[in-house]
């Protein structure tokens, strides 16, 4: 049988049994969650980076809270915002799954806008963004104000279910999403961006 390059890539890492069944959980809840391949690939460029603070914007059912945590530093904390308590209820079964220490995850359940203005400056070195794509120019500045100096943002799902990349596609979600890669890519004195064609888009922008 042959496997088209995309269908490769995503599936080369492997989920374990946490991650299935919490990815299972989150079919349930109508939650979308990052992509394996996505998956993989934050929890690569957690390690990269060294990552002791990162913020998840949109916990879905903690599929990628695990990722994420795996790539960090093993003392690194990360904050996981939704505002969908139920979302967090399913995500911290996960976590319970996964034994994962109560010290290195904090959730808050609360409007994920809100939550971010009150987030401490330039102490963060991922933030990821999969949450409501209209919020995004609000996120955009304030995630430049939270990253330290070659901290990433990545806004998840960018392609917008396909929708992105044709401009016949108007509905207010995919221009959120256009423009907002049109912001951080014309942005040269703050960004350096780039675009990974992993799940349903990866955007990626490096604090200068």
């Amino acid at each position: 049988m042959n496997i088209d390059p995309h269908t490769y890539a995503e599936t080369f890492i492997a989920e374990g049994t946490v991650k299935s069944a919490a990815r299972a959980r989150g079919e349930e809840n109508g939650v979308i969650d990052v992509s394996q391949g996505t998956g993989a690939y934050l929890r690569q460029l957690a390690h990269q980076i060294k990552a002791q603070s990162v913020v998840e914007i949109g916990t879905g059912s903690g599929v990628g809270s695990l990722w994420l945590l795996e790539g960090m530093l093993a003392s690194g904390t990360l904050t996981s915002i939704d505002d969908e308590m139920e979302h967090t209820s399913i995500a911290k079964i996960a976590l319970a799954e996964a034994e994962i220490a109560q010290t290195r995850i904090r959730f808050i359940t609360n409007a994920v806008m809100d939550v971010m203005t009150k987030l401490t400056d330039r102490a963060y070195d991922l933030v990821v963004f999969r949450h409501n794509p209209e919020d995004l120019s609000f996120a955009i500045s304030e995630a430049h104000r939270i990253l330290r100096s070659g901290g990433v943002f990545v806004i998840d799902n960018f392609y917008g279910g396909g929708k992105v990349p044709d401009p016949a596609q108007r509905d207010p979600k995919t221009i959120a999403l256009r423009e907002a890669g049109k912001a951080v890519k014309a942005d040269t004195d703050s960004w350096v961006t780039s675009l990974i064609p992993i799940g349903d888009g990866l955007l990626l922008a490096t604090k200068l």
